[in-house]
């Protein structure tokens, strides 16, 4: 089997609000967020559809002006273009995989 792209723990590049992307396939992307409590952010849409796993952590998610409050195991989908916000309630892990992929230097973000 040719594994065409693997991104050790250590190394993978930062983005500009602290993600870690992960592999960056043709049609899919993954990332990875280590954030500390912090209030909402400004509501933003983007160009891409997003599905997220929360790892650990509690985090909420504005999204069509319903607020959704996610935990340990949970999972949640953006839809491409959808206004959303999230707010980090306590220190949370998530890993966010988009499509098409959000690819790194691309002005971009999630959870913050």
């Amino acid at each position: 089997m040719d594994i065409p792209q693997v991104t050790p723990q250590h190394g993978a590049p930062v983005g500009e609000m602290g993600q870690e992307y992960l592999a960056t396939g043709k049609q899919v992307a993954l990332r990875r967020w280590v954030e500390d409590p912090c209030d909402y952010g400004p509501s933003h849409a983007r160009d891409y559809e997003t599905v997220g796993y929360v790892v650990s952590g509690v985090l909420e998610l504005e999204l069509d002006g319903q607020k959704a409050k996610l935990s340990s195991g949970d999972s949640w989908l953006v839809p491409e273009h959808a206004a959303h916000r999230y707010r980090v309630l306590e220190s949370v892990v998530a890993i966010e995989a988009t499509s098409p992929p959000a690819r790194f230097g691309d002005r971009d973000g999630a959870v913050s």
